[in-house]
């Protein structure tokens, strides 16, 4: 707990913060670990083998495929959501989902799920891109600055 919310406890508050502290549960942090790596390198894999089909049996160029690679995970990750899958799997495996672009479709599609009562325009449309809005934002504008950082050096090299 941060200093200044520790000031402001009165003593019998404090001391409900030790008690609880010596009876909480040890957290599982190698098993955590080891469940995000192991299925946030699945679903990689998974992702690789895609790819790899795409090269392989429609003669794309690994350029080429990965474009409908994406798209085919972003896919299954949807399908998965709407079936109510993803998220037990992401219960188990904690940030192993989150990583890859699976993790945002699922993030996207679960907002869209939530609010389709409020009707597709105000509900699925307004809320589904409240999470994406910002991290679109940030990938524009970081690869803005990594842009003006390219050109500057090539302009002083």
């Amino acid at each position: 707990m941060p200093d200044q919310k520790r000031k402001k406890l009165t003593p019998v508050q404090l001391k409900y913060q030790e008690v609880a502290k010596r009876h909480e549960p040890p957290r599982p942090i190698l098993k955590n670990f080891a469940r995000a790596f192991f299925v946030g390198g699945s679903i990689c894999l998974l992702g690789q083998a895609i790819q790899e089909m795409f090269v392989h049996v429609f003669h794309f160029t690994e350029k080429t495929a990965s474009n409908p690679t994406v798209a085919v995970l972003i896919f299954c990750s949807v399908l998965l959501t709407g079936l109510g899958v993803y998220d037990r799997i992401a219960q188990w495996a904690g940030a192993g989902t989150a990583v890859p672009v699976t993790g945002f479709a699922n993030s996207i599609a679960s907002a869209a799920i939530e609010h389709r009562s409020e009707g597709f325009v105000l509900g699925v449309g307004g809320n589904m891109f409240k999470l994406a809005g910002s991290v679109i934002v940030f990938g524009v504008f970081a690869a803005f600055v990594i842009g003006i950082i390219k050109t500057l050096l090539k302009m002083g090299g």
